[in-house]
This record gives structure tokens, sequence and C-alpha cells, in this order.
């Protein structure tokens, strides 16, 4: 029964204040303590809007900085797919450069059959073996190919097929030193043999002593002994070494074809020999 008097008390109190303030309001009292609770409030209020402004532009700093991590995220990935997409579209574009300049070669020398192919491994350098200089093509026995048919690019004689698989076949460079090729200078006429070096570059033999070979000279293929057709270019002379002792004279030649960038090659399946009378005599009547 208290407890009820109690609240019912505190009640008619409340009541009483409210009637109150709004009396003492209207009649113009309140409006000092108004203002002093407002100067005691206003800088409370400033400092609790400052506060949730600052914490408004974090948020909003936050959101951003992952907004700008997930489009830098973005536009990594697209750098790096156009990167990929650039090298795939300069490599289909180098292949079709060399696939023009074979259709080309193949167009302008009718006289020869060939058989397009990649080169898919080399093996250049020191080896038991004197197989130092070989690339490995990606056509065999299926495709027509044959054990020592010639293989080159559009720009001069590559090698030789020295084995051969189903479907892949072994080819000897002409700067190994177990290659040899029969060749004769496009100006001059003047023969010899070209063999390879242990440093993969190419030395012209058995040039006759008093025949006039010099820098600058073109090697071409003679077609002798059948092995290759004539007129295949070998590379260009650039330097001549003669004693009056030797019997002979060297020339070193550079070939025209890079074998460290040989990607593409054209085999030869079928060539005409050049008889050896009729080359000799052809060669006589050209230095005449």
């Amino acid at each position: 029964m208290d407890s009820a008097r109690n609240r019912n008390l505190t009640i008619g109190i409340i009541f009483a204040l409210l009637f109150l303030g709004v009396g003492l309001d209207r009649l113009g009292y309140m409006t000092p303590v108004r203002a002093l609770v407002q100067t005691i409030v206003q800088p409370a209020q400033g400092a609790l809007s400052v506060a949730a402004s600052q914490a408004s532009d974090v948020v909003q700093r936050q959101q951003s900085i992952e907004e700008l991590q997930k489009d830098n995220a973005f536009l990594q990935d697209e750098v790096n797919r156009l990167a990929v997409e650039n090298i795939r579209l300069r490599e289909l574009e180098r292949e079709n450069e060399q696939l023009r300049e074979l259709l080309n070669y193949t167009r302008n020398n009718v006289d020869f059959d060939y058989r397009a192919a990649s080169v898919v491994g080399h093996v250049i350098g020191s080896d038991p073996s004197n197989l130092l200089y070989t690339i490995f093509i990606d056509v065999g026995v299926k495709d027509g190919i044959a054990e020592d048919m010639p293989v080159i690019t559009p720009r001069g004689l590559v090698g030789r097929v020295t084995g051969v698989g189903a479907t892949s076949a072994q080819v000897l460079l002409i700067v190994d030193p177990a290659s040899s090729v029969n060749v004769v200078t496009q100006n001059s006429r003047v023969q010899g043999i070209v063999r390879g070096e242990l440093g993969g570059t190419l030395i012209m033999e058995r040039i006759p002593q008093g025949e006039t070979v010099a820098p600058g000279d073109l090697v071409l293929t003679s077609g002798l002994g059948g092995q290759f057709p004539d007129k295949l270019v070998i590379g260009q002379v650039i330097e001549v070494f003669q004693r009056d002792l030797d019997l002979f004279q060297t020339a070193r030649v550079r070939s025209t074809v890079d074998f460290g960038e040989l990607e593409t090659v054209l085999v030869l399946t079928a060539f005409e020999p050049v008889e050896f009378e009729q080359e000799l005599l052809k060669s006589k009547e050209e230095a005449n």
C-alpha cells in the first residue's frame, strides 16, 4: 500500500512540475534557463557533431580505399591479359611472316618439291658424338621425309636430314664439323668445299692457289656430288687465308642463316642432281 501511495505521489509531482514549467515558460521565466542549458550543452553537441562527421569521413575513406583497391586489381588483371594477348598476336604475326616468306620462296623456285616443317628442338654445343649442331623437325617418314634430303630456308642452306622417325627427323646443320658441302663462288666461279667448325662457323677449303677469292664474295652450292642442288646460298666470304707454301687457300664464310633463330624450314623432297661433267664444262665456260 505504501508503494502505491509513493507511485501516485511521484506522478503527481511530475505533473505539477510540467504544469509549472509550462506556466513559467509562458510567463518568460524559462528563457534564461533554456539559454543556460544551451550554453552548457552546445559545445558538447558541437564536439559530438564533429566526431560523427569525422567517423563518417573515415568510413567513406575506407570504402573509397576498398573501391580503389578493387579497381586497381581489375585494371592490373586487364593489363596482364592485354600483355599476354599482345605477345600472342606478335607471335602470330611473326609466324605468318615466316610462312609468307616460305611461300614466296617456293613460288619463285619451282624446280624443287618442298615440305614445310617446324623446328621442335635444338642441340647446339659440346657432344661426344659428331652431332654437335643438330635440329629436330616435326615431319618424318609419314610425310615423305628420307635421309640426306637437303633442308633450307629462304635465306640459304641449313643442312641435311641424318635421321628419320615416323613423325620427326634429325637435321645436321652445315656448321657442324661433320658437314661438308661442295661450293662455288658466285662471281669468280672458284670451287671449293665448305666445312663446319667447332665454333659454329664455316670455312671454305681447297681453294686453288692463283684463284681469286675476296671478302664479300657470295658462296653457293655447286651441286657437285649430287648431295645438294646447285645455287643454294651458303654465305659470304669474310676473310681469306693465303700462304705461298700451301697448295690451297682457305676462306672464312659467314652463313646467311641464323641457326639460333630457326623456327620453320623447308625440306627439299625432290630435285634434279647436277651432272659433274656438265657443271665442270659450265664453270670453265663462265670463267672464260
